[in-house]
Formats: structure tokens, sequence, C-alpha cells
């Protein structure tokens, strides 16, 4: 049997939203029209939804990943697609009487972020990725060996093999290049399980992202877009293992009603919850993000509670950060594998991505506990915080991606 090879120049594993927008980031620039990018995905095309049909996977963008889809061509498609920005956040305790209270003017900004769907920024960026010539999608197609010697070999399940000067790991948290090039992780199970939805609310979202942090974990009411006067929410429901599989246990009524209760009822009764999705949670981070060859970006390269939203944005500032040492190579004509490109990537962003890490760590194991003198001392930080503009100021900044 004849094994059909392929060259590139580039080989991106992975055509979610991280592996979809570093292919768009590279092949828009000046120096990469001769390139011959490769991208690789397991799965078959996004789906689309529309009307009163929402994706259950939402991603919460800042600013910063608004200005990196803008760059890229595609956030006007997002917007005219189906997009909610949000001014507010209303964060409280579930254990006591302590709140916080965001609001997009104390930035002088318009909004805080927006909540889009999975689908929409996906397909948004495919319509881009067809637009550029140098990028080939493979797709289904799914890595099954890989060996890396002068350049990288990537077989396919089919048998095909690409060859390439450098692979670009965004294949997500399961992520097959790093198992197989043996990348060394640090890891562990959170013991919850996020469930997701959306819901149909008696009262409008208000333009407004609302979390309520209880010791058995945080629940995070999106707002979406209003359609035909029904107003409707995107909700992530971190909870222990036990009490999220009670949870998925329940029909519809019950459940919605549950969630109500666990909401405080902040936007009225829920009327109607959508199909529920159970995702176990693990927090992961690999040791080194490079390899001689090889560079993980996004939920490759780090895994994170989704109390904060924030693995979306991180996977972007990864792209952001990659796509411009490439863009440095090209300019000055060295190597895309070239060792010094790989480096000064990994300097820009495993740190800052460690510190996200480590807070939100910090966070759930604050709120996770069950002592009566830190939930006071919750209550009490919480309270001043509220009471210092310049300090929520900083905050609300770096939530956004600002500065």
């Amino acid at each position: 049997m004849t094994t059909l090879t392929a060259q590139y120049d580039l080989i991106i594993v992975g055509a979610g939203l991280v592996g979809a927008s570093l292919a768009c980031a590279i092949a828009q620039q000046e120096n990469a029209s001769t390139l011959q990018i490769a991208l690789i995905e397991a799965s078959n095309e996004a789906q689309d939804f529309a009307g009163e049909n929402f994706d259950p996977r939402v991603v919460a963008l800042t600013q910063a990943s608004q200005n990196l889809l803008n760059n890229l061509g595609v956030w006007e498609d997002v917007v005219q697609a189906r997009a909610c920005a949000y001014s507010d956040m209303h964060v409280w305790d579930g254990e006591g009487t302590a709140a916080i209270h965001f609001n997009c003017a104390d930035v002088r900004a318009n909004h805080l972020g927006h909540i889009v769907e999975n689908s929409v920024v996906l397909n948004a960026l495919r319509k881009k990725i067809s637009q550029h010539q140098q990028i080939r999608v493979i797709q289904p197609a799914r890595v099954a060996g890989l060996k890396n010697g002068s350049g990288v070999e990537v077989q396919l399940g089919d048998g095909s093999v690409l060859v390439a000067k450098l692979i670009i790991a965004a294949d997500g948290a399961q992520s097959k290049v790093r198992e197989l090039t043996e990348f060394e992780t640090r890891e562990w199970d959170y013991g919850h399980k996020a469930i997701i939805t959306t819901v149909q609310t008696e009262l409008p979202n208000q333009a407004t992202a609302w979390q309520r942090f209880m010791r058995t974990g945080p629940l995070a009411f999106l707002p979406l877009p209003s359609i035909n006067d029904k107003h409707f929410c995107s909700i992530v429901w971190s909870a222990e293992t036990e009490l999220a599989e009670e949870l998925m246990q329940l029909n519809d009524a019950e459940f919605s009603k549950r969630l109500g209760v666990a909401f405080e009822h902040k936007l009225g009764k829920i009327l109607h919850t959508a199909e529920r999705h159970a995702i176990p949670l693990r927090q992961r981070h690999a040791k080194t993000y490079i390899q001689p060859h090889i560079v993980l970006v996004g939920d490759a390269a780090h895994n994170i509670h989704p109390l904060a939203g924030q693995g979306v944005n991180l996977g972007l500032l990864d792209v952001a950060a990659l796509a411009q040492e490439i863009e440095r190579a090209l300019l000055r004509k060295i190597p895309l594998n070239d060792f010094s490109i790989l480096r000064r990537y990994q300097r820009q962003r495993l740190a800052s991505n460690l510190v996200m890490m480590s807070a939100m760590e910090a966070f759930k194991r604050l709120f996770g506990s069950n002592s009566l003198m830190l939930t006071w001392l919750r209550n009490t930080g919480m309270r001043q915080l509220d009471s210092i503009t310049e300090l929520k100021k900083i905050i609300v900044k770096a939530a956004m991606g600002i500065h």
C-alpha cells in the first residue's frame, strides 16, 4: 500500500476557536502569502443554531478577544449573526450577604464583553479560512501517530502523512499531539461537573452577567439575545459531582425549580430549560509549551475552571502571542521552527497563564470552604471591594483584557 505524503510549512492540529483563529492570524500576514498551512480537524463542520435554539456552548469574549477577532476580519460577521453585549456583572456570596457590582461605565466603556455562542464564532472563522488559499482544511481527520526528527511527520487515521517543520497543537484539553509527544502536565480533578444549558427566564436578563458563589460550586447566568420578547440565558452550574449527577437526573420542571432556588430567583421563574450537558472539570497545565518543532496553544496547554469564563480568552491571547512571533520570524527570514521563536512565545504566555490559573484555584478554594471564619472574611472583603471604585476599575480592566 502506497502512503500519501504531503509537505507543508506549518501544521495546526485542531480547528476550534483557537486553532482556526491562529490559522487566520498567520495566513493574513504580509509575508505569509507563500506559506502552506495544513489545518487538521477531527470533527465535521460546526453546527448552525437559529431562532430560540441556542448553542449550549457559549464564550464570554473580552475586549482583547474582540480586538483579535476584529483584526482577523470576522467580528462583524459574529455580531450580525448573534452576540449579546453585557454592560454589568453581579457577583454575590451565596453563603453570606455580600455582593459586588461591576458596570462598564466604571471604565468608560460601552460594555464589559460579549456572550457569543461557540458555533457563531467558529462559523465566522471557517468562512474567513475559506478565503485564504494557503490554508488547506483536512476534515474530518484524526492524528494517529507522530514522529519528530529534523521535522515533524504526522500520520492520519487514513494512513496519509503530513510533513512540516513546525506543528501547533490546538486540539483541546484531551490533546492527542500532547499525548503522543509526552509533554509533562500538572493536573487534578476538581471533583465537580459543569452543567451547561440554555434557559428561558420570566424577567429580562438586563444585559448582565450574574454569578452566585456557593460552597458546592459557582452558578453563572450569562445573557443571550431576547427573541420574540422571550428572555434567554446560558447557564454554567459547576457543582460537586454527586450534586451534579443528582441534578442531571431531574426532569426539566424539577431542574428548573432547583435552578431558580439556587439563583435566588434573580430573574423570576425559570420558564423553560433546553437539553442539559454535564462536563467533568479538571485542572491541567503543561509544564512547558514547547519542544523542538512543536508548540501547544489554548486548552492543549492549559485547562482551567470555568468560574470566570477565561478559558477561551486565554487561548486567544496565546494566538496573538504566537502569531506575533511567527510574523517576526517571517519578517526576519528566520525558520518557523527556530527555538528562539518558540521560547519567546512561551515566555510571554506560560507565566501569565499560571497566574490566572492560580487565581482561579484560589477563588474555588476560598468559596468552597464551609469555615465560618472564611465566610466572614469573604463577605467583609467583598463589601469593602465593592466600595472602592478605583480598585474595581483595575479589576474590570483586567477582566476585559485592557490596560
